[in-house]
């Protein structure tokens, strides 16, 4: 059994679907199969892949993306989009900077990240659910404000921290599984206990499939919309704390790619931009093929100028399978 199968329970309702045909099959499992395949490729050009160094780091940069896939499934769920991720991310970092070298202490920090995450996705919320402004406006809005907040608090400057517990978080597990790929792992499951084992999931999958129809017939669709737009927040301030961990600070002026990536980790696992479709599994797939590329091109001294451009063909051609979701 997918774990996507039990969406069938929030559908019951609707009139059965036709077949699939061979494109929304492809679309559906385009993650898990292109993975495999990059996997051989790889493999095949050079012997460094496929050892263990390689693979723990690896998976430990594949966690924070899907971490923040996480997040952004939520809102693609309900037919939207969240491209404030972008400096989210950074803003929920510099915050556990800021607060630790202001001495509030590990734990302090880290709860303060996360809350900080959490704020922009609650105001993006309900801008969107509230106010009925647009997803794709108020989210760019908060990419802007959230970046420019990012550098005041630090005068755009970089900030160490050094502490045990960060550094141990990256470092440490138990005996070969890290502790960042539980902390995936971990969130991974609740996000797919959420959305398909939970009425709240039945009310993301229903307000994605057809907003109308969703309040119609009862459900609280702008309570709903702010969850999801909540839960993508949170997300960037728990990927902000594993960027901490992985790099020992935080950087206000770094650039990501993992807006971009986010978005194409979900549209490759299946899931359709138009909402009313989930798939965890996929997601979490998606969020590794990606990473898998990067550190592909990276093990054979490909420039870095055509990482970019390789995140940008895929999202190009995640946006490309999105057309055979239904």
């Amino acid at each position: 059994m997918s774990i996507s199968e039990p969406q069938v329970a929030a559908d019951a309702d609707l009139p059965a679907r036709p077949r699939r045909n061979m494109g929304e099959a492809v679309a559906r499992y385009a993650a898990p199969i292109a993975l495999v395949a990059l996997f051989v490729v790889f493999f095949i050009a050079t012997p460094k892949f496929l050892t263990t160094s390689n693979m723990t780091a690896l998976f430990v940069s594949a966690a924070i993306l899907v971490v923040m896939s996480m997040g952004q499934q939520l809102v693609i769920t309900v037919a939207g989009i969240d491209l404030s991720v972008g400096s989210n991310l950074p803003w929920a970092a510099t915050v556990i900077g800021w607060t630790w070298t202001h001495g509030w202490g590990t734990p302090a920090a880290i709860a303060a990240g996360i809350l900080a995450g959490l704020v922009v996705g609650l105001v993006n919320g309900l801008l969107v659910a509230r106010l009925k402004m647009a997803d794709f406006i108020v989210t760019l809005g908060s990419l802007s404000v959230v970046s420019g907040l990012t550098l005041l608090l630090t005068g755009g400057n970089q900030t160490a921290v050094s502490s045990g517990f960060l550094q141990g978080l990256a470092l440490n597990g138990i005996g070969p599984i890290r502790w960042f790929w539980l902390v995936a792992v971990v969130v991974a499951a609740i996000a797919a206990y959420l959305l398909f084992w939970t009425r709240t999931g039945t009310y993301l999958l229903s307000t994605g499939g057809n907003l109308e129809a969703a309040r119609d017939v009862g459900i609280p669709v702008n309570r709903v919309r702010l969850l999801a737009y909540a839960g993508s927040g949170l997300a960037c301030g728990i990927a902000g704390v594993l960027f901490v961990s992985n790099n020992g600070g935080s950087d206000p002026t770094m650039q990501t790619n993992l807006l971009l990536s986010s978005i194409a980790a979900v549209v490759l696992g299946g899931s359709s931009l138009s909402g009313g479709r989930a798939s965890i599994l996929g997601t979490a797939a998606g969020a590794v093929l990606l990473q898998t590329l990067l550190n592909g091109f990276t093990l054979l001294d490909i420039s870095q100028y055509y990482q970019p451009i390789a995140v940008g063909v895929v999202v190009l051609g995640a946006a490309f399978i999105s057309r055979f979701q239904r």
